[in-house]
């Protein structure tokens, strides 16, 4: 069965539990529903929860009344999945936030226990 972790800034910080703690409580019910999904599911998980966007990197999709939330993650191995970060979008996934997630992706595959954090 799958794993998450959260990906953690040298700091010490963790980019998707700022954001969600900053969230309507039934947004994060929604997002902490999505996220237990995708452990249960790992690479099985497809539309509407999640997508591929590109070069390792997906998106787990959460809609509330007209605001779409999204997740970002990326697989480390097979049974690693590490989000990097959340956000809200307006009509496609802006290239600024899939570069984040990258940037990320590359900082955990040099160093996984320097920037995994696991609740």
């Amino acid at each position: 069965m799958p794993k998450i972790v959260f990906f953690q800034e040298e700091d010490g910080r963790v980019p998707i539990l700022d954001w969600m703690d900053a969230l309507p409580l039934k947004v994060l019910d929604k997002c902490t529903i999505r996220l237990e999904r995708l452990e249960q599911q790992g690479h099985e998980l497809h539309r509407p929860e999640a997508d591929y966007l590109r070069d390792g990197i997906y998106e787990l999709r959460v809609r509330h009344q007209s605001v779409n939330y999204r997740m970002l993650y990326f697989f480390f191995g097979r049974t690693i999945i590490v989000v990097s970060h959340g956000f809200t979008k307006e009509r496609a996934v802006p290239p600024a936030e899939i570069e984040r997630a990258l940037d990320r992706k590359r900082k955990f595959e040099l160093a996984p226990h320097k920037y995994g954090y696991e609740e």
